[in-house]
């Protein structure tokens, strides 16, 4: 009897808006599916913050081929984390409000044709970085976006409306903020870092971002008056933000950036404090394969 090939699912209970019926529904589906195919298939739920990362290196460990990621971006980055320079493939099946790395990559947004693309796909290699310590596979950045990210984590709804309404909000009450990036002094509204292009739900920051040439594109944002935010809005959707006045990027493999006070990050949304004010930001050519 011939070995089976195994091939693991990992699942937050509570990533996403989707029912705890409708992930039932889509890990029966898994199993079947990889039935179907011959593997030997495993399912595994988290069950607190960093969970996915030690389950998916224990996975590695014991030489599992793909693992599968049912959640968020969150849940994506958890998991990415501890497949990074190894032979193990991640399949992302989106069930976040956002879903950025999965549609940077055209990887299906119906979680059922997902999870078939996950199963029958083949390995792609993909960059990967490094914000300090957090690694990231989507964007890292500070200023508006992490101020939003820090405020959208407080909120206890997830999904779209309410990151509209918070990033609304946020709008009002945020200040630009003062940086030294590699020595030199910036006033900026954000700034954001990016291997794929977009902050997820089609917000493109980073419309030429190219997610496994070696390189990250360096985004920047400088102050701009309240009538032309509209527009920016609009650009930012119609993936055109690189076109205004007010954007600025470029390609780099590394920067550093200070502050006179503790930083505030985001790394693929997650909202996150550099207590030291000094952020090192740097890619990982080559280090992540996903199934596509």
């Amino acid at each position: 009897m011939a070995i089976r090939s195994k091939v693991l699912a990992i699942i937050n209970p509570n990533s996403g808006t989707t029912s705890a019926e409708q992930k039932q529904v889509l890990l029966d589906a898994f199993m079947r599916r990889a039935e179907a195919l011959e593997y030997d298939p495993e399912v595994l739920l988290t069950t607190h913050a960093g969970h996915a990362t030690e389950l998916a290196a224990d996975a590695v460990k014991r030489g599992v081929n793909r693992v599968l990621t049912i959640g968020g971006d969150g849940t994506i980055n958890e998991i990415a984390q501890a497949l990074r320079r190894t032979s193990t493939a991640l399949g992302i099946v989106p069930i976040g409000s956002g879903n950025g790395l999965a549609r940077h990559l055209g990887v299906p947004l119906n979680p059922m044709k997902a999870i078939d693309r996950a199963l029958s796909g083949r390995p792609v290699v993909i960059d990967s970085a490094e914000i300090n310590e957090y690694p990231f596979f989507c964007t890292a950045g500070m200023g508006f976006e992490a101020y939003v990210a820090h405020e959208f984590a407080k909120a206890p709804i997830r999904g779209l409306p309410t990151y509209i309404r918070t990033a609304f909000r946020a709008f009002w009450a945020y200040k630009p903020q003062r940086y030294r990036i590699d020595g030199q002094e910036k006033a900026l509204f954000s700034m954001t870092f990016a291997n794929a292009g977009q902050f997820g739900n089609n917000a493109w920051m980073a419309p030429t971002a190219n997610i496994a040439d070696g390189k990250l594109e360096q985004c920047e944002i400088r102050p701009f008056p309240v009538q032309s935010a509209g527009m920016l809005t609009w650009r930012l959707f119609n993936k055109s933000l690189n076109q205004s006045a007010y954007w600025r990027g470029r390609s780099i493999t590394k920067a550093v950036v200070e502050a006179d006070e503790p930083l505030r990050i985001h790394a693929d949304g997650e909202p996150l404090t550099l207590p030291t004010g000094r952020a090192e930001v740097r890619v990982l050519p080559g280090s992540l394969l996903v199934l596509l």
